[in-house]
């Protein structure tokens, strides 16, 4: 593949990945409770074999495999591509940066589907500006620490089986902070679900005392932010390829009922309007699908300029999906605001991945100070 096409082969791997979603992923999403965790659904991921494609025996994940199985996923159902992404995020960093026991220990049980992962970066006073988090780890003896404070917005929270924790051991900034993988079981561990928009499992974590070891730090001491910006640089073009995903759901219906609804004597399509409003979002899909697949490509080889690149993509992605889904609504019209419609799904689903994993601001942000970098 060159960075502007997919070949043969990943087509045609992407459309059965889209039938089987469509088959297998979706009803059980459909049974699942909104803003809970679904076990089913993601015991089917590991059963399919698409959880174990985020954890490859050489421990390298490809950013572009990640891109595809996000935005093939995210085109037919919005729950089976969280739930894969959202096991990978929580679980990266232990393939990442883990010791040989805690990759025995968990990363099987991730893969199969059996285990549930979370990665608990954000707080109520620390979103974005991810280095000001306030979580403290008290040291406690020789070789421990004792975790208090609270996380907020952390996804399968509280009913992950593990998380990928990320606290304070040291002074200010991003030097002080460790990454943790810490055990749902543990002393003083608790959470609480959160009432969101789009029926994610999202909620807070409460550590009162919880005791870790230093057999639970992922990495070095002190050293933990690397962690934490290592699994968001490959993770943060991936959320640009699901929201690539929503947005040619988005496209897909506004293209059927256009050329099926008629108005004014003939079909949506034929009106000026209609039709240049319809070149437009499929422009813009395609440039932000280009786009992420670039940053992908640049990740897969060691570019130099990763951090400017993801952080295009995830802009350009998300902002595009947001435009298209809005522009499919109007199209489509009244029926599109009713509860259960494709379209009033993605209207809920498509606005949160310009707040996650770095906002859309940030990313300016990112993009100008990479800018001036080189």
């Amino acid at each position: 593949m060159t960075v502007f096409a997919l070949g043969p082969e990943e087509r045609e791997w992407c459309a059965a990945l889209r039938a089987m979603t469509a088959e297998r992923l979706s009803p059980l999403a459909e049974q699942g409770e909104p803003g809970r965790v679904n076990r089913p659904l993601v015991t089917a991921l590991g059963e399919l074999g698409l959880l174990r494609r985020l954890f490859p025996a050489d421990g390298t994940l490809r950013a572009l495999d990640l891109c595809l199985l996000r935005e093939s996923l995210a085109q037919e159902c919005t729950e089976a591509e969280t739930a894969l992404a959202l096991q990978g995020l929580g679980a990266y960093p232990v393939l990442q940066s883990g010791t040989e026991a805690q990759r025995v220990r968990w990363l099987p049980e991730v893969a199969a589907g059996r285990a549930v992962a979370s990665f608990a970066l954000s707080e109520p006073d620390a979103g974005s500006d991810a280095a000001a988090l306030s979580l403290a780890a008290e040291p406690d003896g020789a070789d421990g620490w004792r975790l208090t404070g609270q996380k907020c917005w952390i996804s399968n929270a509280p009913e992950a089986d593990f998380a990928t924790v990320f606290a304070r051991t040291g002074g200010a900034g991003a030097r002080g902070v460790t990454a943790f993988l810490v055990p749902a079981d543990r002393p003083g561990l608790t959470g609480a679900h959160l009432d969101m928009l789009s029926p994610h499992p999202i909620g807070t974590l409460e550590f009162d005392g919880t005791p870790v070891t230093r057999a639970d730090v992922l990495g070095e001491v002190g050293r933990g932010f690397a962690v934490a910006m290592a699994t968001l640089n490959l993770f943060r073009p991936s959320v640009g390829a699901f929201a690539v995903g929503m947005a040619q759901a988005a496209l897909d219906a506004a293209l059927a009922h256009a050329g099926a609804r008629t108005a004014f004597g003939g079909p949506l399509k034929d009106l000026q309007s209609v039709g240049h409003q319809l070149a437009e979002m499929a422009t813009r899909v395609e440039s932000a699908r280009l786009l992420v697949y670039a940053a992908a490509a640049a990740y897969d080889t060691g570019a130099p300029d990763i951090a400017r690149r993801s952080a295009m993509a995830k802009l350009l992605a998300t902002e595009t999906a947001q435009y298209v889904v809005d522009a499919a609504v109007q199209i489509h019209g009244a029926r599109a605001l009713r509860r259960g419609h494709l379209l009033e799904h993605l209207y809920r689903e498509v606005r949160a991945p310009r707040i996650y994993e770095g906002a859309t601001e940030v990313q300016r942000s990112i993009i100008a100070k990479e800018l001036y970098r080189s």
